[in-house]
């Protein structure tokens, strides 16, 4: 069980660090994704997909493909209704 004050800091294209906290990883299919909680506003959430790079390191992504990040989103809202 992860703790509940777990962060992650990103850099966005002009290298600001931008802080989220309590990361939820999930799963559709064989494609993993996470949920990223804003730290400056909880109703800011980022759904990335989870990409591996040739060295098998973890690498987080947009979703490009509107179909799949519907899907991710619908997943998304289903768990956490369900947490509430």
């Amino acid at each position: 069980m992860k703790e509940e004050n777990e962060k992650i800091v990103l850099l966005d294209e002009n290298g600001k660090e931008h802080v989220f906290k309590n990361p939820f990883k999930f799963s559709i299919e064989d494609r993993e994704y996470v949920a990223l909680i804003s730290d400056e506003n909880e109703e800011d959430v980022y759904i990335l997909k989870i990409d591996y790079d040739e060295n098998g390191k973890m690498v987080l992504a947009n979703i490009e493909d509107k179909s799949e990040f519907d899907d991710a989103v619908a997943v998304y809202e289903a768990i956490t209704e369900d947490m509430v």
